[in-house]
């Protein structure tokens, strides 16, 4: 799941100059608590403010290693170009900790002569052979060659290393590793192979006992072995990246503790193969989505009327043969795309449904058609499987589908070929740079991008009217889950228990007594499958192991890491979606206006508030409480589920916040806009150390939905005008701003500044009375994120607004990692009029600072 994890960087960035709102925490875990993880290196968190200054340490240059005495233990000479080691490092035997990241080093000759040295950094050289010189280094407790060209490891290196704590060796080229280096299983703590080629898991590994923390991300592992999480060490485990079928990654993803339980439970039993795929179906509204999605269910022809189209997102399940497909049935409409990235997921296939009716051989409807999913899809599941399915052939000629199916196919290859070219543009240009060292973080990330790419299989044209071609979709569709090279995870295995406790929730999930939304207390849960007699001894532990897989997989939904809602199970996932498209949803005003009589009389509300909640909305996107209690009670009664309406919303008074709004805040969709008390400046008195009398508060709480804000004049009046001293950046994204991104941003930004404008491409934040505004631009081959801030007078000021807009740009960044296919890079134009050069930012990792601060100055 998504969430604010970018907190704890972002209070370091702003120190004492900011209130502090609490750190919130959720989502995808780092690894470490507010970690940053960029380029493959997990950096530890921010805990100081960014200063203008130069990097004295980094940027020293080697000849100031002979001007240093002869007791000097530290040297640090990254980013320094060099291709030899300094003669005046190797003439310092006493050295103990040597920096030569981010170098043009392809050898280290004569770094034997450091016999002790316990720390060595050679990570981002381009080193190719592993240099032996090492072994000579027996006092070595820190060892880092990631980011090299590393193939083989020889043996004999590690068997002299005995003291060995920390070694680095991911973003290489390893598909093994050395027999010897299990000499270091009574030191070695670290290890991290990641973004290797590994196809099998290495033996020596296994006899590192004291290892504590292990790496494996991004690998060819079909299998973990059950031997290493027997240690009772080990304390952190990543994995993911690798198509893993046992354990699967959805256990995974659940902890060490969760992978030792699925190992024990698999001890008493066999495993099952578990054959299941979700398959996600997307295409602009009234592509016929539905309709092909209930033929394929039910086997048979299944015409879906207009009135009947999808809101919001469907789910169901069928089976072809021994595999398992989660139907998603997503809604074309724009106003349901922002819940989408909640559900859009990794290790599915994704059935693009284009109206052929509809398409013409032109730029325009691709792209409304097509062009719009597969650039969505390339940013956020850029590894994904898509079948295109061309639907009412039926209304067209035969020649006529064959000339749209060429156009088609045409164009996506013309779509992904650009983005290729658009990233080896990049990647040339910062490899041309005057600098390089100072990219080497973009460039890796741009390297991963380049490694990643959608399949597209061939388009598929069918007559949802006719039975047969919706058996030749379902040849199709099976033909391809079965090729483990498009589909390497679709086979788990499980232990028996999991599918035990999986078909006992859904009998009660079908059953009579539980109600259609579906929801259910975890702890109830437990007792009534305690109730099975062969789950008579399920204990929480497994249960919640269980959920957090069920979870991942689609079939329930649990969000244990959202505080109102951790003891709160949904069976059925589909009320999910309905709670999101109580307030997110096509059409939103008509709903407000059909708002009943009785149900506005239930809340205290008039046909003239009615009205006031419709221009608000309409206006400033905002709906207050009771605007949002009648809406809720008003479509929960529709649906018959009345009865939940007071656990959705919460009791009033809100001593308790009712379920809606914990997902939608967590999922930013919404903005509570909290109306403090304010200070009275007609009181009678003011004595320092006395509470200043306040006034009344300003009435009821107001949600923002920055999906529905229209663009106002409001903040382009506050902000004044751009001005050309200015302090100006812009944050580029190739190949677009991702549809809602802006929104999101708006929520995350808005719930830190309590002061702010907002409209549709525009926010004006305020902190400490100092603006910030930031602007979308969102055209083909030219989007980003403007941000200016009025130029400060002297150093303060200056560390200030470098302080502000470090927090926002690292807002931005840290959301821009929710889309692995999106290229994000910062830039300051030239101050000079008419100029319209822009210097591309150096790699945001805190230490270059002055680099970009003369030219802001």
């Amino acid at each position: 799941m998504l969430g604010p994890g970018i907190w704890p960087a972002v209070l370091g960035l702003l120190g004492a100059a900011l209130r502090m709102d609490g750190e919130r925490e959720g989502g995808q875990s780092t690894g470490r608590r507010g970690a940053k993880k960029i380029g493959g290196n997990e950096r530890g968190r921010v805990t100081g403010r960014i200063q203008p200054v130069p990097r004295c340490r980094a940027m020293t240059q080697p000849r100031a290693c002979q001007e240093q005495e002869d007791g000097l233990r530290e040297v640090t000479l990254s980013t320094q170009r060099l291709r030899v080691l300094p003669p005046a490092v190797l003439s310092n035997p006493r050295l103990e900790s040597l920096d030569l990241d981010r170098n043009k080093l392809r050898s280290i000759t004569g770094i034997s002569k450091l016999c002790n040295l316990k720390r060595l950094i050679l990570s981002k050289n381009e080193i190719v052979d592993f240099p032996t010189e090492i072994q000579n280094l027996v006092c070595l407790e820190k060892l880092e060659l990631n980011q090299n060209q590393i193939r083989v490891i020889p043996e004999g290196v590690f068997s002299h290393l005995p003291r060995l704590k920390h070694l680095r060796l991911n973003n290489n080229r390893l598909g093994a590793l050395p027999k010897d280096l299990a000499v270091c299983q009574g030191s070695l703590q670290y290890l991290n192979i990641s973004n290797n080629l590994f196809r099998t898991f290495p033996q020596p590994v296994l006899q590192l006992a004291h290892l504590q923390e292990l790496h494996v991300q991004n690998n060819a592992l079909r299998q973990l072995p059950r031997e290493l999480f027997q240690w009772q060490s080990l304390k952190m485990f990543k994995a993911n990246g690798n198509p893993l079928r046992e354990p699967p990654s959805e256990v995974c993803a659940g902890g060490i503790q969760q992978i030792r339980n699925y190992f024990n439970h698999l001890q008493h039993s066999s495993g099952q193969e578990d054959k299941r795929i979700k398959t996600m179906f997307l295409g602009a509204s009234l592509a016929g989505k539905s309709t092909i999605c209930k033929s394929l269910k039910q086997g048979q022809t299944k015409l879906v009327p207009k009135e009947e189209r999808t809101v919001g997102i469907e789910i169901s399940e069928f089976r072809i043969e021994d595999f398992t497909f989660l139907f998603w049935d997503f809604a074309g409409q724009l106003e349901y795309y922002m819940t989408h990235h909640v559900f859009i997921t990794p290790q599915a296939l994704v059935i693009l449904v284009i109206n052929l009716h509809m398409y013409q051989t032109n730029d325009k409807t691709f792209k409304e058609l097509v062009g719009f999913w597969i650039n969505n899809l390339s940013m956020r599941v850029p590894n994904s499987v898509v079948l295109p399915v061309g639907t009412h052939v039926d209304c067209c000629q035969e020649e006529e589908v064959e000339e749209k199916r060429c156009d088609i196919m045409a164009k996506i290859a013309a779509m992904l070929m650009e983005r290729k070219s658009n990233l080896a543009h990049f990647i040339d240009n910062l490899e041309g740079s005057g600098e390089p060292e100072f990219y080497v973080d973009q460039w890796e990330r741009l390297k991963e991008m380049e490694s990643c790419t959608l399949t597209i299989l061939n388009l598929v044209a069918v007559n949802c009217t006719d039975h047969r071609d919706i058996k030749k979709l379902e040849a199709t569709i099976l033909e391809h889950v079965k090729n483990e090279e498009l589909f390497p995870e679709v086979v788990r295995v499980l232990p028996p228990i999991y599918r035990q406790v999986e078909a006992a929730i859904v009998d009660i999930a079908q059953g009579e007594e539980l109600a259609d939304h579906g929801m259910m207390d975890l702890q109830y849960l437990l007792s009534k499958l305690s109730q099975c007699e062969h789950l008579a001894n399920l204990g929480r532990e497994l249960l919640q192991d269980i959920l957090r897989y069920l979870h991942r997989v689609g079939l329930v939904v649990w969000y244990e890491e959202i505080e109102h809602l951790e003891s709160t199970v949904f069976l059925q996932p589909t009320f999910l979606i309905t709670m999101f498209k109580l307030l997110v949803r096509y059409r939103l005003v008509q709903q407000l206006e059909s708002i009943s009589l009785d149900t506005l009389i239930g809340e205290h509300a008039t046909i003239r508030d009615r009205s006031n909640w419709v221009w608000t909305f309409k206006s400033k996107a905002m709906l207050c409480h009771r605007a949002v209690r009648a809406l809720v009670k008003h479509q929960l009664c529709s649906e018959g589920m009345r009865d939940i309406f007071e656990e959705i919303m919460g009791h009033r008074p809100p001593s308790r916040r009712g379920k809606l709004f914990s997902l939608l805040e967590h999922f930013e969709l919404c903005l509570e806009v909290r109306h403090a008390k304010a200070l009275n400046p007609q009181a009678s008195e003011f004595v320092p150390g006395k509470p200043w009398e306040t006034t009344r508060g300003q009435g009821e709480s107001w949600y923002l939905f920055p999906t529905y804000l229209n663009q106002t004049e409001e903040v382009s009046e506050v902000w004044g005008g751009d001005h050309p001293e200015d302090l100006h950046i812009r944050a580029y994204f190739s190949p677009e701003i991702p549809e809602g991104f802006f929104q999101r941003f708006l929520v995350k930004a808005c719930s830190f500044y309590s002061t702010h404008w907002v409209a549709k491409a525009t926010c004006l934040l305020i902190c400490n009375g100092k603006p910030l505004l930031i602007k979308e631009n969102n055209q083909r081959a030219y989007s980003y994120l403007e941000l200016r801030c009025r130029k400060p007078a002297g150093r303060t000021g200056f560390q200030f607004a470098w302080d502000f807009l470090m927090a926002v740009v690292f807002i931005i960044q840290k959301l821009a990692e929710e889309w692995p296919g999106l290229h994000m890079c910062v830039k300051t134009p030239c101050r000079t009029a008419g100029c319209p050069a822009e210097l591309i930012w150096p790699d945001m990792d805190g230490t270059n600072a002055m680099y970009v601060c003369a030219v802001l100055l």
